[in-house]
């Protein structure tokens, strides 16, 4: 993440930054000494850390200062009051995808999913997309996370009235689940199956019950100039996280302009319109979080097909 934010203040241009680091370490003692450290050379904005207990101990004396934080976490907990996560949220995916199907003519929809943190955030956020896209929850599964314990709810889900299945579910348990809904009695060319970037996994493509069904994740067009750049400086493909870091000098770089400490306020990292990300467009909830411009991606045996692009505004049409 360190090479990438490097490389995104190359490409900035901008040689007014200078990006000063600190290690968070591995307690909130050590994030707290570190973010002491930045702040006492005079940061005006920290980018990281990565963890949500690092924020949550970092985020009293950033507060305090008045200095913004875009932090990587995914917890949602940790956001607000001057904290920005550009972590990727499922909540984005399951939003998105609902959202797709519900214009496409899906309006009874059932659930299955595992009893874990992702599961209850995911089911809550697929319980009021549902409910805003004035669609219809008829059945929710929910078991403990294994194989063994998801196949009779799979069962059960598949003999609903649903035309719709949500499935949060990736790896070993979604594999497994899959050729159990067909065989219970899921015509997948009758009833359509969502999931979220879980299913972004090639060992997915050839389950045919899968086949057809919709996720929401990043466009693969997006990122495959980042991807390039980031071989031809190091040698090697970026890591997953790599992107986040990169975006987040980038926007820095953008809100650079004006005068030092006053700069990187609440109004202009709130833009309504957001930023151009590696990954696509996003920009900050009033909460902290982040609203990210997903695309559709549908199943194929021949790979993972594009059926819906990215948004590339977040102003509606006709607005």
């Amino acid at each position: 993440m360190m090479k990438s934010a490097e490389l995104s203040l190359y490409d900035s241009g901008n040689r007014d930054i200078i990006l000063m680091t600190a290690d968070e370490g591995t307690s909130a003692e050590s994030s707290q000494a570190a973010v002491t450290r930045l702040l006492d050379q005079g940061a005006e904005i920290i980018v990281g850390p990565l963890f949500s207990q690092a924020v949550k101990a970092i985020s009293h004396e950033a507060r305090d200062r008045g200095v913004p934080v875009l932090a990587f976490s995914t917890d949602r907990s940790v956001a607000g009051d001057g904290i920005f996560l550009l972590g990727f949220l499922p909540e984005n995916d399951v939003k998105r995808v609902i959202s797709y199907a519900t214009s496409q003519g899906y309006r009874k929809f059932a659930a299955l999913s595992a009893n874990t943190a992702y599961g209850d955030v995911t089911l809550d956020a697929f319980t009021d997309a549902v409910a805003e896209e004035r669609g219809r929850v008829i059945e929710v599964e929910r078991f403990s996370n294994s194989v063994d314990a998801a196949l009779k709810p799979a069962e059960d889900i598949a003999k609903s009235d649903a035309d719709a299945v949500f499935i949060p579910l990736g790896g070993q348990v979604l594999r497994a689940i899959s050729p159990t809904l067909g065989a219970s009695g899921l015509d997948p060319k009758k009833v359509k199956l969502l999931g979220t970037s879980l299913w972004d996994e090639p060992s997915n493509l050839s389950e045919p019950t899968l086949t057809g069904g919709w996720f929401a994740a990043p466009s693969a067009a997006d990122d495959a100039a980042f991807i390039a750049k980031y071989r031809a400086a190091y040698g090697a493909s970026p890591p997953q996280l790599a992107a986040l870091s990169y975006d987040a000098i980038a926007l820095i770089a953008l809100l650079a302009k004006g005068p030092p400490y006053k700069r990187f306020t609440r109004a202009a990292l709130l833009d309504p319109n957001g930023f151009e990300g590696v990954d696509g467009i996003f920009r900050f909830n009033p909460d902290g979080t982040a609203e990210r411009g997903l695309a559709i991606m549908a199943v194929t045996p021949q790979g993972f097909r594009e059926v819906d692009p990215a948004p590339r505004t977040f102003v509606k049409s006709g607005s």
